[in-house]
């Protein structure tokens, strides 16, 4: 039994602080907590694991609430026109924020500062030093355990991460309805949360992060279609950018990986289930997308297809730069040329998958997912 009292006096104990910044937060946690005593169908080992992960999610947002109190003119930094790539998941969102990433005059939020931020990097601390290795040492350690999860995904410990992680210490993030089945949590993520606690707690995390090293704030989510009106609100000339790919492929890639998360966690995992919700995150994703471009006008969202993405990656990096009139440095377009060799699809393995695991088919999910495809003339693989 994981019990929330205890989680955040353990942080409390790590960090030596009391103040979480923003207490509207204590509700998700709650929520969070019995979802997984009652519905997670959690292992032992799952239960430790998830208990150890929040303590660390909720000492790290302790650090930064008692950092920027300490040091306030933190939150007079200005994060202009931040970019932020998503779609839904599998559709080349790490492609594309990987290649981003090779611009030296973009700042990305990397994996390990998402869990230890404090105190906020110099520029050589990037990718170099404790916090990092330790980091590191962790990813080759689940690789050795896990390899099959990096076939699908993976991340260095200086590897741009989801920015989801730093709405994780507010507990309203897409990552715990990946990693568990809670239908009570489910229900509310979706169609209940106030997303906006998260966001301002973003924020605040990325003037902490860019006090001591500056750059064009670029961040990646697949799932920010969730929740574009509370983005907006907060960044609101931010650059908005939306993968699309085959959701034949989208579907059955997504379900794998989620599976295969679940799996860690959880002794059973109704796949049939899965695909079900997985299907009903999508939709809503989607409708969220096409609301927020009525809204805010068709060039709210600037488009990429997956099949140029992979077929020509560079042109297609010149053509977002152009879209945004952002300047394309020679150097970044050679680190981008030489990200691309030195790190090839599938150098991790082949991620093999099937949608008739997660009850479904090509058939049907190009069938449920027609209007998208014609709205936005995507690319069908045989």
């Amino acid at each position: 039994m994981i019990k929330a009292e205890e989680l955040l006096a353990a942080a409390r104990g790590a960090s030596g602080h009391e103040d979480l910044g923003d207490d509207s937060i204590l509700e998700p946690f709650n929520l969070l907590v019995d979802s997984l005593n009652s519905e997670a169908g959690l292992t032992e080992m799952g239960e430790m694991i998830i208990g150890r992960t929040i303590t660390g999610y909720l000492t790290n947002r302790l650090n930064v609430v008692d950092w920027i109190k300490q040091n306030p003119e933190i939150l007079e930094t200005r994060i202009e026109k931040p970019t932020f790539v998503f779609g839904l998941p599998r559709t080349g969102t790490t492609l594309t924020i990987n290649l981003l990433n090779e611009d030296p005059a973009r700042r990305c939020f990397l994996r390990w500062e998402a869990f230890n931020s404090v105190p906020p990097p110099k520029p050589e601390e990037l990718h170099s030093g404790p916090r990092y290795e330790a980091a590191q040492a962790q990813i080759d350690a689940s690789l050795k355990a896990m390899p099959h999860i990096s076939a699908i995904h993976h991340e260095d410990g200086d590897s741009p991460s989801e920015c989801q992680f730093s709405m994780a210490p507010s507990f309203c993030a897409q990552v715990y309805d990946s990693q568990f089945h809670m239908p009570s949590y489910h229900k509310w993520f979706l169609y209940e949360a106030d997303y906006r606690p998260a966001f301002r707690y973003m924020k605040q995390l990325m003037q902490l992060l860019s006090s001591e090293t500056g750059g064009h704030w670029t961040l990646k989510n697949p799932w920010h279609p969730l929740y574009l009106d509370a983005l907006h609100e907060t960044f609101n000339d931010a650059q908005l950018v939306m993968t699309h790919r085959d959701p034949a492929e989208v579907v059955g890639s997504a379900c794998s990986l989620i599976w295969n998360v679940r799996k860690i966690y959880a002794a059973e995992v109704d796949r049939e289930q899965l695909g079900r919700d997985v299907i009903e995150t999508f939709d809503l994703m989607i409708k969220r997308q096409n609301d927020f471009r009525a809204k805010h006008g068709a060039d709210a969202i600037y488009d990429i297809q997956y099949a140029d993405q992979v077929g020509d990656p560079i042109g297609t990096m010149e053509r977002l730069y152009d879209h945004f009139g952002t300047d394309l440095s020679e150097s970044a377009l050679a680190a981008m040329r030489g990200y691309l060799e030195a790190k090839p699809k599938d150098r991790f393995g082949k991620h093999v998958y099937s949608l008739e695991d997660y009850g479904m088919d090509k058939a049907f999910v190009r069938d449920h997912f027609a209007e998208y495809i014609s709205d936005f003339d995507i690319q069908l693989k045989d």
